[in-house]
């Protein structure tokens, strides 16, 4: 562990600390849960997380009073909803001060927005600038964020409303449970681990500007490898942990998959305090919900018109061979390398496949390559476009997700009620979400060879028209709701707050 000099900006005073030893008892009623995040769907998204921040909020409100935190991106600024300014947030170390809004959207979410144009109202993603980088005060803007969190949860913020629990999501989150240990509240915080490999690591000197307490420092708390990690913070000082999945929840205990956390996160899972809860996808993934009102669903009809509209947008040629397709970031955690390799396979038994997405440059150029090779056979949109890939998954019969890791994965649910089977590399979500064989295909190591052999199981099952059809029913049938996932939540926050 590194040594430091005293920390040169002493922690002040905030409405956290003054209020954390006189916040007032809530009555019992619904449980006021404060999800906090760093993405929603509504307003902009990278990756799942947007779409989960979405999703789970609004089935969690029969039973509790929820209400979303988020930073007030240009994104969030430009939409048509009224932003009411509520009240003024003090700023700590280097941490501005800001005001804090609230919108509510069209069907009744309360919305709480950061008011700081200086750090969100910009070009680019929520962390990275135009040219793809990270954003050089990141540590800045997402402890803005924890700290607006942490400050709402003992009431200084929304006057009017004052939650029981914090819902924290990934790294950019999870400080917030620093920030309440520190100021010595006991309002529980439930992280939940989306992908352990962001970690959100700053130099150690950044300690006084983000308000940190210099004993905080220390393995028993936010220090990783000379670094403070905001997601350390989250995994040592929330009251609980969960994760997208049961079976990565298991992974991460492990040095495989643990990102040199596995110790901690074995630590808790024997005190009971890491949970894998799996992610639903919305009811909009039911495809008979798309036709006239009146008409009876013919899944083969929809399906081959799907086809033949995706065939047409890729410039393949009609055929009657299986139709694969990937729809993903292109990336080397995604197996992508393996489904280049595996495009061969796909090409010489008379398939043909659909690719879109983004990511490594190299891998990008790979697709390209293939199509370059395979004219007819092979088509790639580099990007993304929501439609175009909706349409991909209707129109498939299979989805490659070689995935060497992936803590639960919405695109085989997608692809399962929209009919396509999923090939997938045993891990994660994906072992939970898909039955090997039934609804989709499993292969054990994430290698070319195994991708290999589940793609040749996948072409016998699409040669046997009766097998086939089968499958694809038992996929469609398939239940991914959030309901049951709300539920499981809410049991979370009461357990948090018990112990």
């Amino acid at each position: 562990m590194s040594c430091l000099t005293p920390n040169p900006h002493p922690v002040a005073l905030t409405g956290l600390d003054e209020l954390s030893a006189r916040a007032p008892a809530l009555p019992r009623g619904k449980r006021k849960v404060l999800f906090v995040t760093s993405e929603m769907s509504d307003f902009v998204q990278t990756g799942g997380l947007g779409e989960v921040s979405a999703a789970l909020p609004r089935a969690l409100r029969t039973t509790c009073d929820v209400r979303v935190l988020i930073p007030g991106y240009r994104q969030v600024l430009d939409h048509n909803h009224a932003i009411e300014t509520i009240a003024h947030l003090p700023g700590r170390g280097e941490i501005p001060a800001c005001d804090l809004g609230r919108m509510t959207t069209p069907d009744g979410l309360v919305v709480y927005v950061l008011m700081a144009p200086r750090l969100y109202n910009r070009d680019g993603t929520p962390y990275l600038d135009i040219r793809g980088k990270d954003w050089v005060d990141n540590d800045i803007r997402f402890a803005r964020l924890s700290l607006a969190a942490a400050d709402m949860a003992t009431g200084f913020g929304d006057q009017s409303w004052q939650p029981d629990n914090l819902h924290l999501n990934d790294w950019p989150t999870a400080l917030a449970s620093g920030y309440l240990t520190w100021a010595g509240s006991r309002v529980p915080s439930i992280l939940t681990i989306h992908n352990l490999a962001y970690q959100g690591s700053f130099d150690a000197g950044r300690l006084g500007a983000l308000g940190i307490p210099q004993e905080a420092f220390r393995i028993q708390g936010l220090e990783f490898f000379g670094k403070l990690s905001f997601l350390k913070a989250g995994l040592f000082y929330s009251s609980h942990l969960t994760t997208v999945s049961s079976t990565y929840a298991a992974e991460i205990t492990t040095p495989e998959f643990g990102c040199g956390m596995e110790g901690l996160l074995l630590e808790r899972s024997r005190e009971g305090r890491l949970t894998g809860i799996v992610n639903g996808i919305e009811d909009s993934w039911t495809p008979h919900q798309h036709g006239p009102a009146g008409d009876s669903f013919d899944a083969a009809r929809w399906k081959s018109r799907h086809a033949d509209y995706v065939r047409g947008t890729f410039g393949l040629d009609l055929a009657q061979g299986p139709l694969f397709a990937i729809i993903s970031r292109l990336v080397h955690q995604k197996g992508v390398d393996l489904a280049i390799e595996a495009a061969e396979t796909i090409v010489a038994n008379g398939g043909q496949l659909v690719v879109t997405g983004q990511g490594d440059p190299r891998l990008e150029d790979g697709m390209r390559e293939l199509a370059q090779r395979h004219r007819g056979a092979v088509g790639v949109r580099i990007g993304f476009d929501r439609s175009e890939a909706r349409a991909m998954f209707a129109g498939s019969d299979f989805l490659l997700m070689p995935s060497r890791f992936e803590p639960c994965g919405l695109s085989q649910m997608y692809a399962q009620k929209f009919g396509s089977l999923p090939i997938a590399h045993r891990t994660g979500g994906l072992a939970d979400t898909i039955s090997d064989g039934q609804t989709g295909f499993l292969f054990g190591a994430p290698t070319t060879g195994g991708l290999n052999m589940a793609v040749k199981r996948a072409f016998d099952a699409f040669v046997s028209a009766s097998r086939f059809e089968l499958m694809r029913r038992a996929a469609m049938a398939m239940k991914f709701g959030w309901e049951h996932s709300a539920t499981r939540y809410a049991d979370t926050y009461r357990m948090a707050e018990a112990g």
